[in-house]
């Protein structure tokens, strides 16, 4: 701040004694400065409505109202309270000074004044009043850039974030996938042998069993020691139950297929591309894995799987990792169930599917558990928030439920809940992934 400019300022001198403003006027306009003068309060107040100067000098004894309210109310509007004002006045009591000074003035003069004092005064307060200006600026701009750089902060937080959940999400399925190839490859060699030689294994006892028979036809009188063998045997029974024994076995193989053929389809770790599938397909399939924890267990009922799937085209999408939302969701709604079930309720879980446009569609998974807040509720899609206790999860499965859906595939991923009403998920996404390509993905939480 140079002194030409703080000498080039508007001051505006308020005193009801027309020499006084005279002689104040003349020499503080010899020395630059752009002079206003009022003779009472009201005047002053109103030149400086329309005309704000940069510095007032105000005289306390007037007629009206004084220069004491007339600096409060300066002071009450915001449009005028940091104009810097100088109290001018014969009151030399220091009742008076402290009383100026506590309602808002930065100095007080004492009449007679000598010229010199008044321009070293004026001059300091405005240099006092510009570099306060100046501060405050830069504290604005100092703000402003801190609130900048704090929002790059928190989007490279988020970018961090993201980075995490998909480095977590493709290391996850890259590993499930070889556990699965793993599994599969040590079970189905084992399986295939026992299924395709338990064929043989129920031709060769059919025909033990007829030459038997034949040998009972044959010869009905056996001696003693073959007839007291035959009742300590139970040889009826085991005619009888024999073939039941190895139909069993045989569904047991089939099941094993089964269970190894439903992993398969789950991780789909021959289908890494993207390419057409039976949505329905990955959802029973997920069901399938997820059976041991649906079904009913002596301390608490089997929960109730609803279906109401829609008639769906095959859908353009990365299988595995769809399957890999559908298996966090309807784990997130066994979970919430859990209460019901300790307590004897059985719980219910719907699955909806349905074509809501041409190229989109939906699909709600729904829980009858407790619900959540809101305050849960908009959080649940960020990394690393969970609700359960220490070691019972990671509070990535969401996270990556939504980043598969809403980057992968395009889709939205919505959640409803309110407390003591369920919850529910819904999926939506385009059945044609060429056509949305550009679409821009969002999570919802309404």
């Amino acid at each position: 701040m140079n002194l030409s400019a703080v000498d080039s300022s508007v001051v505006l001198i308020v005193d009801d004694n027309p020499a006084n403003l005279d002689v104040i006027s003349d020499f503080l306009d010899s020395a630059g400065f752009e002079v206003l003068v009022a003779q009472d309060g009201e005047s002053a107040l109103d030149k400086v409505e329309y005309a704000p100067p940069d510095l007032i000098l105000l005289d306390i004894m007037m007629p009206g109202i004084d220069g004491f309210e007339t600096c409060q109310r300066l002071k009450s509007n915001p449009q005028t309270n940091d104009i810097p004002v100088i109290f001018t006045s014969a009151l030399a009591d220091t009742v008076d000074k402290v009383k100026g000074l506590s309602i808002g003035a930065v100095d007080y003069i004492t009449k007679p004044f000598q010229q010199e004092e008044v321009l070293a005064r004026v001059r300091l307060h405005l240099k006092l009043h510009f570099l306060t200006q100046q501060l405050a600026q830069q504290n604005v701009l100092l703000e402003e850039r801190v609130r900048e750089r704090t929002a790059e902060l928190n989007q490279a937080l988020e970018d961090l974030q993201k980075a995490q959940v998909q480095l977590v999400q493709s290391e996850k399925m890259s590993s499930l996938g070889q556990l699965v190839a793993g599994v599969a490859h040590e079970i189905n060699n084992p399986v295939n042998f026992i299924f395709g030689n338990l064929v043989h294994a129920n031709e060769y006892t059919q025909n033990i069993l007829e030459i038997l028979q034949l040998y009972q036809t044959k010869y009905p009188d056996p001696d003693n020691d073959i007839q007291e063998t035959i009742e300590d045997l139970e040889l009826d029974f085991l005619i009888e139950d024999l073939p039941k024994l190895l139909n069993s076995m045989q569904v047991g193989a089939e099941r094993i297929r089964e269970i190894v053929l439903s992993l398969r389809k789950f991780s789909r770790i021959d289908e890494a591309e993207l390419k057409p599938v039976d949505v329905h397909d990955g959802i029973d399939t997920t069901l399938m894995i997820l059976h041991n924890r649906i079904k009913a267990r002596s301390t608490r009922p089997e929960i109730e799987i609803v279906k109401n799937y829609g008639d769906l085209p095959e859908v353009e999408c990365f299988s595995g990792q769809l399957n890999q939302v559908f298996m966090n969701l309807l784990s997130n709604a066994i979970d919430a169930l859990e209460d019901d079930r300790n307590s004897g309720k059985p719980g219910r879980i719907t699955i909806r599917t349905n074509r809501v446009e041409d190229n989109e569609i939906e699909i709600a998974i729904a829980d009858t558990g407790m619900g959540m807040e809101e305050s849960v509720r908009s959080q649940i899609f960020n990394p690393f928030f969970t609700t359960k206790p220490i070691g019972k999860g990671t509070g990535m499965g969401l996270a990556i439920g939504y980043s598969i859906v809403t980057e992968k595939h395009n889709g939205s991923l919505e959640c409803r809940s309110n407390p003591g009403q369920g919850t529910e998920f819904l999926i939506r996404i385009p059945i044609y992934q060429s056509v949305t390509s550009s679409k821009s993905p969002q999570v919802q939480t309404a």
